[in-house]
């Protein structure tokens, strides 16, 4: 039926391409990456003798219709017929349980001490530092809590008129550093945490919102490996090899459907409108399509647009990103002082350091065969990245190594240094869901349902950062553009 042009190689557009070549009704689907590899974010450095360190997402969480999904990578929500499985990973897959103790154990670290976040009831019914009182009495009285007025606010003030300052200022301020290397106090809670927005907004309560459900929600029916992943109870789950390996095994189905054309080294410079559909400038030469599924980042497809279309390219412009230093270090023997996933710091306590993972206690199958050793990501930057290390293509990448040993130095006691060491500076990797977030992207698609665009945006600009909601971005704008029984 037509030819469509994929615009960005990264986990969205791959999932857009998987979904487009498994319906009939697309001739040829043509992807444009600009670097010399697929994958974006997903990226994985597996060393000769076995280990393997990420330089992005470390895990991806199996529950909800997105997370069915991505296990599913079903195109339609009749049988699955496209499973996880059918890309040769079901076999690798590294589960975590909600039993783990990474799942269990999750730290703050505050006033210069380490910090077990409360769990379970006994957590909720003490005092537990950092807080100053249990946090049982900031949860049964936000029921009484009057519902906010406006269609949205900051992740900060609904946490402070919900729950209390204190818990504003620690738990969401560090959980947003943690998942959005971001500012709380501009963060948008309406498009950055949707569950608790929409509690709010159908039941008055965030509590009797996840307890009685908050308004309709997506339903995807799971295939064998989501019931598999229900009936273990995961909380998240790798790859033998590390998370690129999903997209790598995406683009080696792409490869083999012959329907896919694959193009690194492709960045688009220019995008047209032309009688027939588009015409999208290369470097080298000028490719023709009917359609434009758009997985760049905001700003990058901002830059390639017909000039004229102000309103369009001035939205895409405002939505802002952030960079990441990720420092990975592996130590000689097992040198962590506490047992969990990591810990998170608020920006009151160091504006610069966003959190430290100890990567080998949830996923020790990445550690090197030989000899006992310890993994660790120290996570730098964010919103702060400026304002601590300086314009992003002038810091040294020795400056954030001895910044992270340093961390590690002082928050976990380790006195040796570290064996191995690399330093990635994810340049515009996040982008940030500022307030009316949600106003932005209905206005882009309006204007491009007004101006009878043949363009789609998928990607973490839009509609959430995580894998699965990237994932599902593309599937969703497959169905829109081929209808739902793709």
């Amino acid at each position: 039926m037509r030819s469509i042009a994929v615009l960005g190689g990264g986990i969205g557009g791959l999932a857009a391409s998987y979904y487009l070549c498994k319906s009939l009704q697309v001739t040829k689907v043509i992807v444009l990456e600009s670097s010399s590899r697929f994958g974006g974010w997903l990226w994985s450095t597996r060393r000769s003798d076995g280990a393997v360190f990420e330089h992005g997402p470390r895990g991806i969480r199996p529950a909800g219709a997105v997370g069915h999904n991505t296990l599913n990578m079903s195109v339609s929500d009749r049988q699955v017929n496209c499973q996880v499985d059918d890309l040769g990973l079901a076999g690798e897959i590294l589960p975590i349980t909600h039993s783990h103790a990474a799942s269990k154990n999750r730290y703050l670290y505050v006033n210069g001490q380490l910090h077990r976040m409360p769990s379970g009831i006994s957590g909720l019914l003490r005092r537990v530092p950092p807080f100053s009182r249990p946090l049982l009495l900031s949860v049964a009285k936000e029921i009484l809590v009057k519902k906010g007025v406006g269609d949205d606010e900051s992740i900060h003030s609904f946490v402070s008129r919900r729950l209390g300052k204190e818990l504003a200022d620690i738990a969401a301020d560090s959980l947003c550093r943690g998942v959005f290397a971001g500012d709380c106090r501009k963060l948008s809670m309406r498009s950055c945490l949707p569950l608790f927005y929409n509690a709010e907004q159908h039941r008055g309560s965030l509590l009797l919102g996840l307890m009685l459900g908050s308004g309709p929600s997506l339903v995807v029916p799971p295939g064998p490996l989501a019931q598999r992943s229900v009936k273990e109870s995961w909380a998240q789950w790798s790859l033998s090899r590390g998370v690129e390996s999903l997209p790598e095994s995406i683009t080696n189905s792409l490869q083999q459907s012959g329907t896919v054309q694959l193009h690194r080294e492709a960045a688009v410079k220019q995008i047209s409108p032309s009688a027939s559909g588009w015409k999208i400038h290369l470097e080298d030469g000028v490719i023709s399509a009917d359609h434009i599924i758009s997985a760049l980042p905001a700003k990058a497809l901002s830059s390639a647009l017909p000039s004229t279309w102000i309103p369009l390219i001035q939205e895409l412009q405002d939505i802002s990103t952030v960079t990441v230093a990720v420092v990975n270090l592996e130590y000689d023997g097992s040198i962590l002082p506490v047992t969990g996933f990591g810990h998170l710091v608020p920006s009151s306590e160091d504006r610069g350091l966003l959190g430290v993972v100890y990567d080998s206690v949830f996923f020790p199958q990445h550690n090197r065969p030989t000899g006992q050793s310890t993994r660790l990501t120290v996570m730098m930057g964010g919103a702060w990245f400026q304002e601590v290390f300086g314009a992003p293509e002038a810091v040294t990448e020795e400056l954030l190594l001895a910044k992270a040993t340093e961390i590690v130095s002082r928050h976990l006691g380790v006195t040796i240094p570290p064996s191995w060491s690399r330093v990635a500076i994810q340049r515009d990797c996040i982008p940030q869901y500022y307030q009316g977030h949600f106003r932005r992207v209905e206005s882009m698609r309006s204007f491009i349902k007004k101006n009878s665009l043949s363009l789609s945006l998928v990607g973490s600009s839009y509609d959430g950062v995580s894998v699965n909601d990237v994932i599902f971005s593309g599937r969703t704008a497959v169905e829109e553009l081929l209808g739902s029984g793709v």
